[in-house]
């Protein structure tokens, strides 16, 4: 593996029940950096970030760390190393968004276990980056969709993670909680040297943050590559089964 390679993704095949949902996966990813996953709805994308995170057993392949198989982990070590921000779906309960970023603290506290001030520091140095310090008291369940999602970044971050994985972050934001999320998410990579993998829809998105992006067709692993590289009209059109005048009308 090369030197400053972080996360090495390779050969990978992913699904459910020894069926192969997506496969021939493979990437890199450095520190600091940014992928995309992007493809039609049903490819896969969702599959592969569950699989990488060793929630979901791989069926082929290796996903390594530093060198180190993701799936040989201890449990607790995993958590120390990866973060993942889901969309919607998942249950809080009666908590307030301080609560639930302070949920991040587990890995190194346990379930019940009392924060100390450096894990209280840490807490508040999450929801300030993530831009939810001032809602921080309000019960999680009556913030917007937005601030929700600001929140739940804000726990992953507090997980002090090396590399975090989002599954279609903005998919519920307008568009000024897109572009704030994606503005947090990259500044969050630079300031913290931390790796991002996250399937996303809004391919002008994907172009203007990720470093990498890599394209699901078919239910495998199609073209990788810089969004330069990526981000083709042609291809695009093939990607996501589009005509000729379709594609012309939104894409130069």
């Amino acid at each position: 593996m090369e030197k400053d390679v972080f996360l090495k993704v390779y050969g990978l095949d992913a699904g459910y029940d020894r069926k192969i949902v997506v496969g021939g996966v493979s990437f890199e990813l450095r520190e600091g950096e940014i992928l995309s996953l992007i493809g039609p709805n049903g490819a896969g994308k969702s599959t592969i970030l569950k699989t990488v995170s060793a929630r979901l057993d791989k069926l082929a392949g290796s996903v390594a760390l530093n060198g180190r198989e993701v799936s040989l982990m201890e449990l607790k070590e995993r958590a120390r190393q990866i973060a993942v921000v889901l969309t919607g779906g998942i249950k809080t309960g009666m908590l307030t968004c301080r609560e639930v970023v302070e949920s991040g603290r587990y890995p190194y506290t346990g379930m019940l276990g009392k924060l100390s001030d450096k894990d209280k520091e840490i807490v508040e140095e999450a929801m300030k980056l993530a831009g939810a310090l001032k809602y921080a008291d309000r019960d999680i369940e009556r913030v917007s969709d937005g601030q929700r999602q600001r929140v739940l970044l804000a726990c992953a971050i507090a997980q002090e993670p090396k590399l975090i994985l989002l599954d279609e972050p903005t998919s519920y934001l307008d568009i000024k909680g897109k572009y704030e999320f994606m503005d947090a998410l990259m500044r969050l990579c630079k300031e913290k040297k931390m790796s991002a993998v996250m399937s996303i829809h809004e391919l002008e998105l994907a172009e203007k943050v990720s470093d990498r992006i890599l394209c699901i067709k078919d239910n495998k692993a199609d073209r990788y590559g810089t969004p330069e590289e990526v981000l083709k009209k042609d291809y695009i059109a093939e990607l996501f089964g589009l005509n000729d005048e379709l594609i012309g009308r939104f894409m130069k």
